[in-house]
């Protein structure tokens, strides 16, 4: 009977007020922008692992720091799918295809890995502030909750990696 419950109560609809192709809409956005923030936390932690240079003390830290924020954040964007009621993207394969953000090529300079990690961040606030529109119209106050705090955790971040460079 245990199985027949469990099952049973996997099947039940989502009801939250808003409605399946509206939920659809908002979560095929929000897998873009979870493509954009695992590729954003993979290309950080690989320039932490591979920085060098005068600044490597100051940027290894910088760069720990934002690639475990972002470790965090594919956290809440993936939950906020599946509240949607839809599955998460969660291969390699899958974030290949939906993300913005280009892999880098080789161990480029600390001034390169500053420049890509700045057009990185923007990138994922780029496809938050994409998402608005379609969270408007359902009045889904959760999910612009989420995208806003997004939007600034990343412009905030790409501020001060551009203060690097000036």
């Amino acid at each position: 009977m245990a199985k027949k419950t469990a099952a049973a109560s996997a099947a039940l609809p989502v009801d939250i007020g808003i409605s399946e192709k509206d939920r659809k809409e908002i979560a095929e956005g929000l897998s873009r922008l979870l493509a954009d923030t695992y590729t954003l936390y993979l290309k950080t932690h690989n320039f932490h692992w591979n920085v060098t240079g005068p600044m490597f003390q100051t940027l290894h830290l910088m760069f720990e720091a934002q690639y475990n924020e972002l470790a965090l954040a594919v956290d809440l964007v993936a939950e906020r799918i599946r509240s949607l009621g839809f599955p998460a993207p969660g291969t390699y394969q899958d974030f290949a295809k939906l993300s913005s953000i280009p892999e880098a090529e080789g161990v480029p300079s600390a001034e390169e890995m500053i420049r890509q990690l700045v057009a990185g961040q923007e990138a994922v606030v780029r496809t938050a502030r994409s998402i608005f529109p379609a969270v408007d119209k359902a009045h889904d106050e959760p999910t612009a909750d989420l995208l806003t705090q997004r939007m600034q955790v990343h412009e905030k971040t790409a501020w001060m990696l551009r203060s690097l460079l000036a």
